[in-house]
């Protein structure tokens, strides 16, 4: 639900928004103040500029979605972590204009360092404390909404148990109503079940049941249409949950298009400002590492030439964003450059890997290459790893949903590398369980899970036995 259901409508949710928009460009232009008195700077000019492009920019950029249970109430390291990638993504825009009216080096380099280093530090405090207070408001007793569910099925069993396993929701289930008898259900004697669908309209006027939740499924329109008759007259909010959610669903969401309601049930999870997130981490980790690296990529470059022969660089087709074909660099660590129809899977004392070549598979620094590939836009940090042409062919016809990994920029590590799926796929379980890490990645993706692939697959670089 995209609505804040939690909350009776009142002057506080406004107070909350409110508090979302002004604490970010307040604390940002407040440490940059604090700075330049810190370091006996004027804060005029250039700085004052700055700080009405931050009072501006900032609401926008740094802004979170709408209040509700799931985006008051997260946890505290997916707090930091989306403060820090919005920080970046606001300093990436101030550097942009900056550089565009060249006016960047009017500004003391001390304390604009140090405030873009400093700032999410106040920012992230002050951010998990307004959630704390926020948090404190939901869980109280009098804030919770009471709710019924009309249907015992797959779905509305599934929905009750998220609504009671998330109590920051406020949400109170009551029970079930359903025609169907306790024996019939299965259920222990008057366990949720609170009656028949004749009996739920005089249960909500009893009780001034806030909330109604329909999970009858599609085939039974008409009682569902006659139920909303009889509950016409009713204060409650009423929530239809269509049976299509039994199905395995990624990235579902509620949308609609010109007043025409329609259900995601199979979407990217990089749509507008996210992607935005996703692209601004990948081209800035992704320059610094080949501007930290170079000689170290010159040096691997020259041992691989001396070594054998062959080019230094190892291009492959392997499926990108949306099935596209794309061009993936490796430094080449095999003494066959094989593209064709069928590529041999490459196994342990593989006689085709070069000495130097395994040494750098060993510690996947055949894979260095890649970060050109992310930053021209074929490819992502982290996401699915893409697979040769004729293993994609091979797999789509064997693993279903295969092709849904390809709805994101493939990447260099992803949550299935973390997890051990690494090297030779010999057997079909194999390739099935890295696949559905893929599509638990897609899912789950946040910009905090991002940030744990990639802190893990450095860790599990030095320790990892199944690179060969």
């Amino acid at each position: 639900m995209n609505e804040p259901i939690v909350f009776k409508r009142s002057v506080l949710i406004g107070q909350l928004v409110l508090i979302q928009l002004l604490v970010p460009p307040l604390v940002a232009i407040g440490t940059l103040y604090g700075l330049t008195v810190l370091y006996d700077v004027n804060f005029d000019g250039e700085f004052r500029t700055l700080a009405v492009l931050v009072a501006i920019i900032a609401p926008l950029v740094m802004k979170r979605p709408e209040v509700n249970a799931l985006t008051v109430l997260p946890r505290w390291g997916s707090i930091a972590a989306s403060l820090v990638m919005r920080w970046l993504l606001l300093l990436a825009l101030l550097f942009a204009i900056g550089y565009a009216t060249k006016t960047s080096t009017e500004f003391s380099r001390r304390v604009v360092l140090t405030w873009a280093v400093v700032t999410p530090l106040p920012l992230i405090f002050i951010s998990i404390a307004f959630n704390e207070i926020v948090r404190r408001f939901m869980l109280a007793p009098s804030n919770l909404r009471s709710a019924i569910v009309a249907g015992y099925n797959e779905v509305s069993i599934a929905l009750v148990e998220r609504i009671r396993a998330n109590p920051g929701l406020g949400i109170r289930v009551e029970g079930f109503f359903d025609d169907r008898s306790i024996e019939r259900l299965g259920l222990p004697e008057g366990q949720d079940l609170l009656g028949g669908l004749s009996d739920l309209p005089a249960t909500v006027h009893k009780h001034r049941t806030d909330l109604i939740f329909i999970a009858l499924p599609m085939r039974q329109v008409q009682r569902v249409v006659d139920l909303l008759d009889e509950l016409r007259d009713t204060t409650a909010s009423i929530y239809f949950v269509p049976d299509i959610f039994v199905m395995d669903l990624i990235q579902s969401r509620t949308a609609d298009i010109s007043g025409v309601p329609i259900v995601a049930m199979c979407e990217t999870p990089f749509q507008g400002t996210r992607g935005l997130q996703k692209r601004v981490m990948d081209l800035s980790i992704s320059l610094l590492s080949l501007l930290v690296l170079a000689p170290f990529l010159m040096a691997v470059a020259l041992l691989i030439k001396l070594g054998s022969p062959g080019p230094v660089i190892f291009r492959q087709r392997r499926y990108g964003l949306d099935g596209q074909i794309i061009d993936v660099y490796k430094f080449r660590t095999m003494t066959v450059v094989e593209d064709g129809p069928r590529v041999k899977q490459v196994t342990r004392d593989d006689p085709r890997v070069t000495p130097i070549g395994r040494f750098l598979r060993r510690y996947s620094i055949d894979e260095l290459p890649q970060l050109f590939n992310v930053l021209a836009g074929s490819m992502s940090l982290v996401g699915p790893r893409p697979h040769a042409v004729a293993h994609n062919e091979e797999y789509r016809r064997l693993i279903k949903g295969y092709m849904v990994r390809h709805k994101v920029l493939p990447g260099i590590t992803g949550l299935a590398q973390i997890n051990g799926c690494r090297g030779e796929t010999s057997k079909l379980e194999e390739m099935k369980a890295r696949i559905e890490y893929d599509l638990e990645y897609l899912r789950q993706w946040t910009p905090s899970l991002d940030i744990r692939i990639l802190f893990k697959t450095a860790l599990q670089v030095l320790g990892d036995r199944q690179a060969y």
